[in-house]
């Protein structure tokens, strides 16, 4: 027994030292600092938006105990994540010598419910880890602001204070995300790498996550059961607040219509219609179909880009 816990205890250490260079501290708020993973080689780093207060005057301590400026590049609250890039970054050579490099990654596919993980951060100079198991995994999902995540993780580990934009590691030190604690109130959640490819992309390329709208606010209700039948959908979305001058208004929606389809995709709630907004939408037009006093109509919208 003494050696399979001394088997175990060597293996989390080499799994922490293994991370532990690609995770530096985060000063960019009051108080505690947050953490970030060494995203590239040229000194991106991406950490938690809102362990983001300020959008100057930001450091970064690296793993050698070397402190850098850094600039915010832009910011997603929908994903919780923001991506900085470093002032100066040491040369690769340095990564043989305890500086930071970025992590290897880990699919989200590999996780199974009840495995062994490690939180790792590095709210003061020194690297810290806290052990937990993978609690819940789940599909992808949409935050309370918005936000498209691949996969739902959720560890069972404790979240201290500077813990927020570190990574989640397995026990061979491979990242699988980074943790977060702004996602959803009460709840420490995993952001996976395959999410985090998409919104670093975004950021570094536009400042920000373009993403379409309509400007309708909207909720589910059912529909006639005759015109549920024709669908083949219990639902549609009742729009209560149409935008004055929004992309829907331009385009003749009006309050009390319920929209039932949009580009030949089933709307049945708020969420369909969000998944369809993606960037690659802006400035398209859509045929929005509806259902009006009874009778189902089309519609066609010139989507807009969120501000």
């Amino acid at each position: 027994m003494a050696d399979m816990l001394s088997a175990l205890s060597d293996g989390l250490a080499a799994a922490v030292a293994a991370a532990g260079n690609s995770v530096v501290r985060v000063e960019a708020r009051r108080h505690v600092p947050a953490s970030g993973i060494v995203w590239s080689a040229d000194g991106v780093v991406v950490t938690a938006h809102h362990a983001v207060e300020r959008d100057d005057n930001i450091e970064l301590g690296l793993p050698d105990g070397k402190t850098v400026r850094a600039a915010l590049v832009g910011r997603d609250h929908t994903t919780d994540v923001a991506v900085l890039r470093a002032a100066t970054w040491p040369r690769a050579e340095r990564a043989q010598a305890g500086g930071p490099v970025p992590p290897k990654w880990a699919e989200p596919d590999s996780l199974r419910v009840g495995q062994l993980v490690l939180g790792l951060a590095r709210p003061g100079r020194s690297v810290q880890a806290v052990l937990g198991m993978l609690a819940a995994l789940g599909d992808a999902w949409r935050t309370p602001a918005g936000g498209s995540v691949d996969r739902y993780i959720q560890p069972d580990l404790v979240m201290y204070p500077g813990f927020s934009g570190g990574p989640l590691a397995d026990v061979s030190g491979q990242v699988v995300g980074m943790n977060t604690s702004g996602l959803m109130r009460g709840a420490s959640l995993t952001v996976p790498v395959t999410t985090l490819r998409q919104v670093v992309e975004a950021l570094l390329a536009h400042g920000r996550v373009r993403r379409g709208y309509l400007g309708v606010g909207g909720q589910a209700v059912r529909l006639p059961e005759g015109l549920a039948q024709q669908l083949g959908q219990a639902t549609g979305l009742l729009l209560i607040s149409v935008e004055a001058g929004g992309p829907a208004e331009r385009g003749g929606l009006l309050i009390g219509d319920i929209v039932v389809g949009v580009a030949d995709q089933a709307i049945r709630h708020t969420d369909d219609l969000l998944a369809l907004l993606g960037g690659d939408r802006i400035g398209a037009t859509v045929s929005v179909r509806i259902v009006r006093g009874g009778q189902l109509q089309d519609v066609e919208v010139v989507v807009g880009e969120r501000a």
